[in-house]
């Protein structure tokens, strides 16, 4: 009966996504050849690097796609270990938890939903195969581990296949040169730790960070009054080794670990505090070879990812359990031709596993293959691309995109994109008890056109982007409550089918400037319309408008200032739009001062006003925190 109760809740958490919308670059001829994915960086100029738009490190200013990049520097600045807080300054970015840091976090782009969001960490994907959705879990992810977020708007199966129907997430957590560390302690008893270190030579290059955090935290139901805490662990390693002049070898790997009190369904049905605890474990890791050559650059990978959870009661009982493994060989390629003209090639195939408690292990796997022409020559930069995947049980996908951007003078430019997406159904969507091996892939095709002055975060920027995005097949779980369906007839509980289609489209307006001396003022703004085609609804926990404005004071003696108000519109937390969720605003204010060379003391107050919000429904959020801490580096 706890095996149906848990798919069930599960299940009932993930109702909205019955009608969700589920949701090589060409460089110039006088530019190096790209580095991998593992190498996202700022240029010693502060140009902003992107690898998800192409798969091959490039210029953001040298893709019409919409890509926000997140540096090393302005995460340090926000502050903290919680991923929320960083996403807030990505355009279009809503997040949703349950319940205290370290809970399950997800991330909706442009409307999508989480689990459309294919992420990579450090170009490794790490989607949970065991979850339901085939999603990743942000609380699992510190910000202190976190080097640069590289978060592409969009959907782009052309160049990633699988999962990147709704966006492309790439975080990287290599270390930087030298030695850093900080430690932090505030609100709920919250202690945080960090150390980076890295050393660079004639040939090589390596990085390893760490980070660890323990939390008090607070009732994860919000009718609870028992405090539900985490404690967090994570560590990373890069290695970069030059074999001979044209041949790079390169590895890297990630693990963490978690334990987190979490509040659940007591013996009357009802949702409130229990003592019940998750733990998580998570490692992935990659390793290749890179070939530089004058007109070719060629990168070579395996990589594997692995996520563990095992639940357990009060008594430490075992209550539930599951394992997802994902195993991939990737070829990646451009060929700088004449002038601007470049091909990038690339393919991939995955391997992908899981098993749970209650459901044997089953595996599917997914081969795919693309080709993308890109053209850069003085102000224009443009690419076309097509790819196809073969997947085990659905037969072949072809996925089609382009891009353009066009340099208007004066810093401005306009930019374009259109691409296609696809979300092949997960292994628990297919095989567990409530499984539909008729279920097809999640489609979706996203269209966007803007026009941008400057770049993101130095001097005069402003840009403003309408998007939309049309998903069809997309898959939700129905009850088989009464029901005399053929399938229903072994799944009494429910199971998962192909029955919405959704719309979500709107405007996103960007802007930043040097107001006065080392007094910078900068934001976003984003209108997100979505809808559930079939009946005509909102998307669940999609608000409309969504706005963060952030204010950073630097001055001549190492003292800075600052301060983030983020603004959440209302909507609705479920698919047949009867429990609304309110609006919210959030302001967080934070300070640092400099106290000696490479010594600096920070400190900062959230959700200043101790506002009462709610992301998901029955789950509780934090109040006013204070925090203060000391960083180093050298």
């Amino acid at each position: 009966m706890f095996k149906h109760l848990f798919y069930l809740s599960v299940a009932s958490l993930a109702v909205p996504a019955a009608a969700q919308d589920s949701v090589v670059d060409a460089v110039k001829t006088d530019a190096p050849p790209p580095v991998s994915a593992d190498e996202i960086v700022f240029a010693d100029e502060g140009v902003p690097i992107t690898v998800t738009a192409t798969g091959l490190a490039t210029d953001v200013a040298n893709t019409g796609q919409s890509v926000a990049v997140i540096g090393r520097d302005e995460i340090e600045a926000v502050q903290g270990a919680d991923i929320a807080r960083i996403f807030a300054r990505a355009p279009s970015a809503v997040l949703t938890r349950n319940g205290p840091l370290g809970s399950f976090t997800g991330v909706s782009v442009r409307g999508a939903a989480s689990e459309q969001l294919l992420v990579l960490i450090d170009g490794v994907r790490v989607a949970d195969q065991a979850s339901p959705g085939g999603g990743f879990d942000f609380g699992t992810l510190l910000a202190t581990n976190v080097g640069t977020i590289d978060l592409l708007r969009g959907a782009n199966s052309t160049i990633w296949g699988a999962d990147a129907l709704g966006g492309v997430l790439d975080v990287s957590t290599r270390g930087r040169e030298g030695l850093s560390a900080s430690l932090e302690y505030g609100a709920r008893d919250t202690v945080t730790a960090a150390a980076s270190a890295g050393v660079e030579g004639e040939g090589y290059a390596l990085g390893l960070t760490g980070s660890a955090l323990r939390t008090d935290g607070f009732s994860a139901a919000a009718n609870g009054s028992e405090r539900d805490g985490s404690r967090q662990f994570g560590v990373g390693a890069s290695a970069f080794v030059d074999l001979t002049d044209t041949i790079e070898l390169f590895a890297n790997a990630r693990y963490a670990e978690g334990d987190l009190e979490i509040d659940g369904f007591r013996t009357d049905f009802t949702f409130g505090d229990t003592r019940d605890r998750q733990f998580t474990r998570q490692y992935s890791g990659a390793a290749g070879l890179t070939y530089y050559g004058q007109d070719l650059t060629l990168r070579a990978s395996y990589s594997l990812s692995d996520t563990e959870r095992t639940n357990r009661d009060g008594a430490s009982t075992e209550t539930f359990a599951s394992d997802g493994h994902t195993d991939s060989i990737t070829l990646r390629g451009e060929y700088r031709a004449i002038g601007g003209l470049t091909l990038a090639f690339g393919g991939e195939h995955q391997w992908s596993a899981y098993e749970t408690a209650f459901d044997n292990r089953e595996s599917v796997n997914i081969t795919g293959g693309y080709l993308q022409a890109g053209w850069v020559l003085g102000d224009i930069a443009a690419h076309l691309g097509a790819r196809i995947d073969d997947h085990e049980l659905f037969g072949s996908e072809v996925s089609v995109g382009g891009d353009v951007s066009y340099g208007l003078g004066n810093g401005w430019r306009v930019k374009a994109s259109i691409g296609e997406g696809f979300k092949a159904p997960t292994l628990f969507q297919l095989f567990s008890d409530f499984g539909n091996e008729r279920l097809r892939p999640e489609r979706a095709t996203s269209y966007d056109l803007g026009f941008e002055l400057g770049r993101r975060g130095a001097g005069k920027h402003f840009g403003i982007t309408g998007f939309r995005r049309d998903s069809e097949d997309l898959i939700g779980f129905v009850s088989c409550f009464g029901s005399t369906a053929p399938l229903c007839r072994a799944r009494p509980f429910g199971t998962y089918d192909n029955i919405a289609r959704a719309r979500a489209q709107g405007i996103e307006v960007e802007g930043g400037a040097e107001i006065a001396e080392g007094f910078r003022l900068a934001g976003h703004y984003a209108f997100i319309d979505t809808e559930d085609r079939a009946s005509g609804a909102n998307l669940a926990r999609r608000p409309r408008h969504v706005a963060t404005l952030f204010a950073d004071y630097e001055s001549p003696f190492g003292f800075t200032l600052g301060a983030d108000l983020r603004f959440v519109g209302p909507s609705f937390d479920d698919a047949s739009n009867t429990a609304r969720l309110g609006g919210y605003e959030l302001v967080d204010l934070r300070a640092t001062i400099k106290v000696a060379e490479g010594i600096e003391l920070f400190g900062r107050v959230e959700n200043v006003f101790d506002a009462d919000y709610t992301t998901a429904a029955g789950y509780g959020t934090p109040g006013r925190g204070v925090f203060a801490g000391v960083r180093g580096r050298m």
